[in-house]
């Protein structure tokens, strides 16, 4: 800790060696590879908040499932492109046990991590209908999202919804929905980066726009049941997670096993399509697949141009972690809540060092603790704000990448600061804010 601050040459050095000139700009993959370049010239351990990798290890029950589907032989052979079986069956049971939604066996199609389902989304959704360009992102949202749609060279229109929360929500879309143009609409729920929830009265207005509009909706659930307010987890009892699924028909839920069940390194995901869209035919499909079938075109059409399917024994693990979850085994509430309990203690020693949380309501409530929450300190840009914090060893993202309007705040993950590091955190701002006090003016 005495090597703190380091030095701006050292910084600089570390940004010329990696071509990241401007950690303000940068993606979160960027800035983990400018910090894994400072730390390997300094020595010193970052307090790491800038990618949200889980911290928590994965639950025996999915590690046992999937050595043993590995020694069955299961490695040795192509899965069925649309899904194992038994994982189809526990993710639809998952669906209506926790949302209380009813969707069939069949539109639960494995997927390479909820990344690779947002991109099969944007293959089919984007391509229904030659009037339509592209998405529109509810912002602040995930910046890798929008990178893919660049990539497949669709428009895409965004807003901060952080202004247009309750019924200003309905006028906001419209502004958009009006052009003509949206042929999907995503937002994740809980917000990352901010960590707002968005309310029935939201998932309404959004759903009911979507059938007048026929618009898709993505609805990314990577944080499933993490708004610690209430408690999600009790399967077939209310509360259910909040979801579009009860006020629209076409829609497509991103479910992610990585946060919940911390099992990231085996990217795998579900990418669940309504009955209803998965059955609808969009001639227009047939400039680019075989069939005008939404579903057939996800699977046999986009997916099978991707990857041809998902990990086999990585289906058996996250099948037999939605089993145990749906028979009432396993609570995965009271391993991940832990991410609400340090980003409880970490935002007040944020605070108690002179920061501000830039998002700190969920309309008339005080915001959840979760798995992110957002900063700013006073007089400071948030590209002049990774720069500095940089050198006190601390990493973060800027918001803008993630569509944020506030162009004075960071984004910050719990998930790989250990409490152990907690003082040496504490320390660290307080060198900050020493040298950086506040002006009085």
């Amino acid at each position: 800790m005495n090597n703190i601050p380091i030095s701006e040459s050292t910084i600089e050095a570390a940004k010329e060696a990696t071509g990241i000139r401007a950690a303000g700009k940068a993606s979160i993959r960027e800035i983990v590879f400018l910090v894994n370049e400072i730390e390997s010239r300094t020595g010193i351990n970052f307090v790491r908040m800038e990618m949200g990798v889980p911290g928590l290890p994965v639950p025996s029950i999915a590690v046992e499932a999937e050595i043993d589907a590995l020694r069955k032989g299961v490695g040795a052979i192509y899965p069925e492109i649309t899904g194992l079986d038994i994982l189809k069956k526990e993710g639809s049971r998952f669906i209506k046990l926790f949302l209380n939604v009813d969707l069939k066996a069949e539109g639960c199609i494995p997927t390479v991590g909820s990344m690779m389902g947002s991109m099969l989304c944007f293959l089919v959704a984007n391509r229904n209908d030659q009037t339509k360009e592209g998405t529109l992102f509810i912002d602040p949202g995930f910046p890798v999202q929008k990178q893919q749609v660049k990539m497949l060279g669709h428009d895409y229109f965004s807003f901060d919804v952080y202004n247009y929360r309750g019924k200003k929500l309905k006028a906001k879309l419209e502004s958009f929905l009006d052009t003509g143009k949206v042929s999907s609409l995503l937002y994740s729920n809980p917000n990352n980066p901010t960590w707002i929830c968005l309310n029935e009265e939201e998932l309404a207005i959004i759903g009911d726009l979507a059938r007048e509009y026929d618009v898709i909706v993505i609805e990314d659930l990577a944080y499933f049941g993490m708004d610690f307010r209430k408690d999600y987890s009790n399967p077939g009892k209310p509360p259910f997670q909040p979801t579009v699924a009860h006020y629209c028909d076409d829609y497509i839920l991103l479910i992610s096993s990585s946060k919940i069940f911390s099992y990231a390194g085996q990217r795998i995901a579900l990418m669940a399509i309504s009955d209803h869209l998965f059955n609808r035919s969009y001639p227009d499909l047939l400039r680019y697949y075989t069939s005008d079938k939404f579903g057939h075109s996800a699977i046999f059409g986009a997916l099978y141009g991707i990857s041809a399917g998902v990990s086999h024994s990585a289906q058996y693990g996250l099948a037999e972690l939605l089993k145990a979850v749906n028979d009432g085994r396993y609570r995965y509430r009271d391993d991940i809540i832990e991410y609400g309990e340090k980003a409880r203690i970490m935002k007040k020693i944020f605070t108690e060092n002179g920061f501000n949380i830039l998002y700190n309501r969920d309309l008339d409530e005080p915001l959840a603790d979760g798995f992110y929450f957002t900063i700013s300190y006073p007089g400071m840009t948030a590209r002049e704000l990774i720069d500095v914090l940089l050198r006190y060893g601390i990493s973060a993202i800027t918001l803008d990448t993630t569509g944020s309007e506030r162009d004075n705040g960071l984004r910050a993950c719990v998930s790989l600061v250990p409490r152990s590091i907690f003082p040496d955190l504490d320390y660290r701002l307080k060198c900050f804010t020493k040298d950086h006090p506040v002006s009085k003016n």
